[in-house]
């Protein structure tokens, strides 16, 4: 049977990454999200046993996007030619205004259910 012979992407030690691989759309998505935001900034966070390395842009008033790329050297590089300052997500974390939007969109999240639940 054909089913199990499928290819999987595999960690440096050997254990087998689940998900796709990155894509043009990715790197379309961010570089449109450099291009369309103030203060962005990336981090780049390590492959793992589910995922591949993924990007995480996170621009001036906190709003982030997250997309796999091909390596760490690859995400740098990009941050790079786009003039965006980019660090190891691993040894800085991630900068707290991150956490604030997000924050921010579960209160508005919560507070459009509660006017949607009283008919306003």
């Amino acid at each position: 049977m054909a089913w199990f012979r499928r290819k999987r992407n595999k960690t440096a030690s050997g254990a087998a990454v689940s998900d796709r691989g990155s894509s043009k759309v990715d790197r379309e998505h961010l570089t449109d999200f450099v291009q369309t935001r103030q203060g962005v900034e990336g981090f780049v966070e390590p492959q793992t046993t589910v995922t591949q390395t993924t990007l995480l842009l996170v621009a001036k008033d906190g709003e982030w996007t997250r997309r796999r790329v091909p390596s760490a050297e690859w995400a740098h590089k990009f941050a790079n030619d786009l003039q965006v300052p980019s660090y190891d997500a691993a040894v800085v974390g991630y900068p707290q205004r991150m956490r604030d939007y997000n924050h921010r969109q579960k209160l508005a999240a919560k507070e459009a259910v509660r006017k949607r639940d009283a008919g306003e």
